[in-house]
């Protein structure tokens, strides 16, 4: 299955968020620090209720141990950015894809953003700036896990 990897998230309530989803939705959810929060289950568990210790969550250390753990493993880096051209529902996604989904002040920056194999955009109203990152997170991998089955 298609798996969630989080930049370096800021709010915890949005990371309890994600967690709950995939514990729901059974992915694995890949958390690249340093986070802007303690990583600990109470900081967590207000978002994620008691669906944090069902979820399967793998720390990596930095952007650098991430990268190479994904490339050993040949997976792609699919990337969700305002900057991207692609429509999310109109890119073909892969049941090995990593869908990366940047901090909430300020994404990704240029050299992750770069290292992605595909970049995509939720399309909005013109003048709007960002959706939630759990909001963003749910409709992707509601989409990537429709086409892979």
């Amino acid at each position: 299955m298609p798996d969630i990897a989080l930049y370096q998230p800021e709010i915890p309530q949005n990371t309890g968020t994600i967690l709950r989803l995939a514990a729901c939705m059974d992915v694995t959810v890949h958390l690249i620090e340093p986070a802007g929060f303690p990583l600990s289950d109470h900081t967590l568990k207000r978002a994620g209720m008691d669906y944090i210790e069902r979820a399967k969550l793998t720390r990596h250390i930095s952007w650098q141990a991430f990268n190479e753990w994904r490339q050993t493993c040949n997976r792609r880096l699919i990337l969700l950015s305002t900057k991207a051209a692609q429509p999310y529902t109109q890119f073909t996604y892969e049941k090995d894809d990593l869908l990366l989904i940047g901090r909430e002040s300020s994404g990704v920056p240029e050299d992750v953003h770069n290292a992605a194999d595909a970049r995509v955009i939720i399309p909005m109203k013109n003048g709007m700036r960002s959706l939630n990152m759990a909001v963003t997170t749910g409709m992707a991998i509601g989409e990537a896990l429709r086409q892979t089955g």
